[in-house]
């Protein structure tokens, strides 16, 4: 999806010393982030039951692949403004690249969907959906599914047809006698990964989200007037009036968690989705700076995936915090339901749902 900039547009060394302390900032942001979702969720037996949970560990593995097997060698490029590891290996690194970004931004999808079904759904309907088949065919669809747009056509090139002389003309600089990994993509390529790739996941989590956003502002105002009205029943005054104060900010903070989420996914992706649509049809003419600006801009999302989907969790800060502090029993919980929560409710991701 991005192409390097030339030696002539290359980064004297004080931006490359201030790039290089960035990049290697990102990198190791993603790597701990995510290897530390994977693990809480390993050792965590509470966690381990709650479904949302495979999506996020799935994604906690994608993100880390970014992290690991793309991120290093684009630095490394970026840095040296040199590609010398071939132009077979080039190829594996550009389609393992849009691969496993994509995969990633699947998995956002597939989180939202299953947010979708456990929020605004019934519980039974929620348990009928998402079984556990059900789960592992949404997983397998979020890695199959981006092959067919990143090692299927990079490896036959049908990216660059049309478009070759252009590219064998940026690959070798004779003024630096320098070579880059070059990816340039031709109009109906670029039209058909950026729809596959982005428009319709960010579609439906805008729909998803909008519709959860939608109910739980419903349930924190069903609860203002329910207090309003007076104190319920007698003999159970303070117990369900605690409950419904706690279920308002539980709604309240879930709705605007899913302000941040969307975002975050918006700022990091957006730019570079609509510039590699925008690019072929200007004759390839987006500056390179501006391309590196933007794909970095979208592998620092894989960095900030688990804080939004595991550091803004109790459940998951708890395992976080057991694990840092090697099992300090103080943060490991009092019993398995809690004392705040009815046993009648579940908390899934920060939002709680009657089951009754």
């Amino acid at each position: 999806f991005f192409v390097l900039p030339s030696s002539s547009e290359g980064f004297d060394v004080a931006e490359k010393i201030v790039l290089l302390t960035f990049i290697s900032a990102v990198i190791l942001m993603a790597i701990l982030g995510n290897l530390l979702v994977m693990v809480a969720v390993c050792r965590d037996r509470q966690l381990r039951k709650i479904k949302t949970n495979y999506f996020i560990v799935s994604l906690a593995f994608a993100d880390l692949l970014v992290s690991v097997l793309v991120m290093p060698f684009g630095a490394i490029e970026l840095v040296q403004d040199n590609w010398i590891y071939g132009e077979m290996f080039c190829l594996v690194r550009t389609s393992l690249d849009v691969l496993l970004t994509t995969a990633s931004i699947f998995h956002l999808c597939c989180i939202s969907l299953d947010r979708y079904y456990a929020i605004c759904c019934q519980p039974l309907v929620y348990r009928n959906k998402m079984t556990p088949l059900r789960i592992a065919v949404m997983l397998g669809g979020c890695w199959v599914i981006p092959t067919f747009i990143s090692f299927l056509p990079i490896m036959q090139g049908w990216n660059s047809i049309g478009i070759i002389d252009l590219i064998q003309q940026r690959q070798f600089n004779k003024a630096s006698n320098s070579t880059y990994c070059i990816f340039m993509v031709n109009k109906p390529y670029a039209i058909t990964c950026s729809v596959v790739a982005f428009y319709i996941p960010f579609l439906l989590m805008v729909l998803a989200y909008y519709r959860i956003y939608v109910t739980a502002r419903e349930h924190a105002r069903q609860i203002r007037v329910l207090q309003r009205a007076g104190a319920p029943a007698e003999g159970r005054q303070h117990h369900p009036d605690q409950h419904s104060t706690h279920r308002m900010k539980t709604e309240t903070k879930a709705a605007k968690t899913l302000c941040i989420i969307m975002g975050c996914f918006c700022l990091c992706w957006a730019p570079f989705f609509i510039t590699n649509i925008v690019d072929p049809f200007i004759n390839y003419t987006v500056p390179g700076k501006l391309w590196t600006a933007f794909l970095w801009l979208g592998y620092i999302n894989s960095g900030l995936n688990p804080f939004l989907y595991a550091f803004l969790n109790k459940s998951f800060r708890r395992a976080f915090l057991i694990i840092l502090c090697c099992g300090d029993e103080r943060y490991r919980r009092p019993s398995i339901l809690g004392q705040t929560v009815p046993c009648s409710t579940t908390t899934i991701n920060g939002s709680t749902h009657v089951l009754r």
